[in-house]
């Protein structure tokens, strides 16, 4: 079985820089456990940054994807470095490379990707390998603990789901989704619907949190929220 994690870019590249640190936690709790793994990575600060710039020049929304794009691959190789021996030791960059590797014979632990084309987030890259992978579990793991009727950031009285139905996660996104290049939200739209036309249970867990990160990745109970 292939569990697949959405792995924020915002918890690998910060403004003080990589933290490999925080890859080595996530590569021990993986390392525990018996399943084999997806990762996708997102952009994070490098991402924002290199967008923002981007679009003070004028360039297109494509242009600035494209840009970010490049950095969820950096911090992809560097997640695929920490893992070592445990994973593919390249970033890939789609998804019929991602399933050879992870389910041949010769099949890593750990396959590692970052984003794929224009347009596409990190957070539907994870749910395509997911489908390529017949992995029915799904872990985003990012800087909020769950999801919310509102952005937690901006509203202290926002209300924490611990479960959700597909659609309500999507009437959510619907509100959400801006869809540019360097931007967070819960959970993209096409994301959201990807994972209820293929039934993937997916778990939203604070990546600050590592015993629900844990839990998540194990199975267990955790204080995040799960949209099934």
């Amino acid at each position: 079985m292939h569990i697949v994690l959405s792995l924020g870019g915002s918890l690998v590249n910060t403004e003080n820089g990589t933290d490999r640190d925080y890859v080595l936690r996530i590569r021990e709790i993986i390392a525990k456990n018996e399943n084999k793994f997806g990762i996708v990575v997102g952009g994070g600060f490098g991402a924002r940054k290199v967008a923002k710039k981007m679009r003070e020049k004028g360039k297109s929304e494509f242009e600035c994807d494209e840009a970010a794009i490049k950095i969820t691959w950096k911090n992809a190789q560097v997640v695929a470095d920490v893992f070592g021996d445990m994973a593919y030791p390249k970033a890939i960059k789609d998804f019929k490379k991602a399933r050879k590797e992870a389910c041949g014979e010769t099949g890593k632990k750990v396959v590692v990707m970052g984003g794929t084309i224009p347009g596409v987030t990190t957070d539907t890259d994870s749910v395509l390998l997911a489908e390529a992978l017949g992995s029915t579990r799904l872990i985003n793991i990012s800087n909020t603990a769950g999801i919310y009727d509102s952005n937690p950031k901006e509203n202290p009285n926002a209300k924490k789901f611990d479960r959700m139905t597909y659609d309500q996660l999507i009437d959510l996104a619907v509100k959400s989704d801006r869809r540019t290049a360097g931007t967070n939200f819960v959970f993209d739209l096409l994301a959201c619907k990807l994972i209820a036309r293929s039934k993937i249970e997916t778990h939203f867990v604070s990546g600050k949190n590592l015993e629900d990160v844990e839990k998540a990745v194990d199975g267990k109970p955790h204080s995040g929220t799960v949209v099934s």
